[in-house]
């Protein structure tokens, strides 16, 4: 089935619990954001549909409770470097060493440790997100270079059953490219583009390895985000049944941040230290293929943008040093 050890996976995440409560506050703070911004909006807007008509206040609360969560969602968009940085690449990093067996402080101090670990590899939040941007790009193309899921399951005559798993792999890929990253912290690179590239060929090598890992994940964390959303749905339509104007279908939208922030908060670090395992397993002991960095540079313009900035950054096409 799935190659990662379920007991040891939730010790690591369990020994990183600074870096839990961590994401409890960030994730669960954008959701009280959502709550408050929709409904100041929708409260705003009915009081200004009050010169409207008849209709007025129910359409402008309607309307003022789009905005208002539309205004979280671009604030939120913006901020999205800076949460990768501060939240996921520091906890990506204290799981790297244990993972490795490195002790690593508690409490509070972890945060602190993890964060000079990566200022250390990625001295501005820029650096890291680009990279990460690049490799989401990359890790797009590889399931498409293995021929999809048919080279898992030939089945002649369920095309619309294979489409429908290759679009479960597409989205298994969310997490990969922190994988990749915990690659470039374990390896101690200051070349963190050269180091990704490096980290993104050693994924390809073994992507039908992380690939068969990824979906039992991605189906563990559907199930788990169904049951949030279930047990969500009725408190927040309660809490949008209090606001003014027709915000009751809003529940819905509002159930599902729920579960998303659910799974921000406690299934993504289950699925990243999964992941790592996997990986840093998968790949001891190999080289980059140099066939299959051709391969991806023919396949994926954001693997040569990587590659050039590879090169860039270590003065010529060479492959970095380090553990693997």
């Amino acid at each position: 089935m799935w190659d990662f050890d379920i007991g040891r996976t939730i010790g690591i995440v369990v020994r990183t619990w600074p870096f839990v409560v961590l994401r409890i506050v960030v994730y669960f703070g954008i959701t009280v954001a959502y709550v408050v911004s929709t409904g100041a909006g929708a409260g705003i807007g009915y009081g200004v549909g009050h010169v409207g008509g008849e209709d007025g206040p129910l359409t402008f609360a309607m309307w003022g409770g789009i905005f208002g969560f539309g205004l979280v969602s671009v604030l939120l968009y913006w901020l999205r470097e800076y949460i990768l940085y501060i939240v996921k690449a520091g906890h990506i990093a204290v799981m790297v060493h244990l993972i490795d067996g490195r002790e690593v402080p508690g409490g509070q101090g972890q945060i602190a440790y993890a964060h000079s670990v990566v200022r250390e590899r990625f001295a501005e939040a820029n650096v890291l997100f680009v990279l990460d941007q690049l490799v989401k790009g990359v890790l797009r193309v590889v399931t498409g270079l293995l021929g999809g899921v048919a080279a898992f399951l030939p089945i002649p005559g369920l095309d619309g059953l294979m489409k429908f798993v290759n679009a479960v792999i597409r989205m298994s890929l969310t997490y990969v490219d922190e994988i990749i990253l915990a690659y470039n912290i374990r390896t101690g690179s200051t070349v963190p583009f050269e180091t990704g590239r490096q980290g993104v060929v050693l994924y390809a090598q073994n992507a039908r390895t992380m690939l068969k890992n990824a979906v039992w994940l991605t189906v563990m964390t559907w199930v788990l985000g169904a049951v949030v959303f279930v047990l969500t749905l009725a408190p927040a339509g309660a809490i949008l049944y209090a606001m003014p104007g027709e915000l009751a279908g809003w529940g819905f939208v509002l159930a599902i941040v729920f579960a998303w922030a659910f799974i921000s908060a406690f299934v993504e670090p289950f699925v990243i230290a999964a992941l790592m395992q996997v990986y840093f397993r998968a790949i001891e002991g190999q080289q980059p293929d140099p066939a299959w960095d051709m391969r991806l540079a023919d396949a994926s313009k954001h693997f040569r943008e990587l590659k050039e900035r590879a090169v860039s950054s270590v003065g010529g096409s060479r492959w970095g040093s380090g553990p693997a």
